[in-house]
């Protein structure tokens, strides 16, 4: 589902780089699983201006570094997705 809701979000900001940390989907994907898509959102528009944490204390841009770079093609955009 975050990446149905990301999707834009996505196609605008891979292959950028936002304090010196290159965005991927598969960033995106993990900062959304574990920040939420809204805040992943704001960071990627305000270009990292606001970088939000989650409640252990690790930032979105953190997140964005250690993910990046996985092959996430097989996983769908789903709107209403079931498990």
């Amino acid at each position: 589902m975050n990446k149905w809701i990301l999707r834009k979000d996505i196609k605008r900001s891979v292959g950028k780089s936002i304090n010196g940390v290159k965005i991927t989907e598969s960033g995106i994907l993990a900062a959304a699983h574990l920040s939420g898509a809204g805040n992943v959102k704001k960071y990627l528009r305000s270009n990292g201006n606001l970088n939000f944490s989650d409640a252990y204390g690790t930032s979105i841009q953190s997140y964005m570094k250690n993910f990046g770079g996985y092959d996430v093609s097989s996983i769908e955009a789903n709107r209403t997705p079931i498990i």
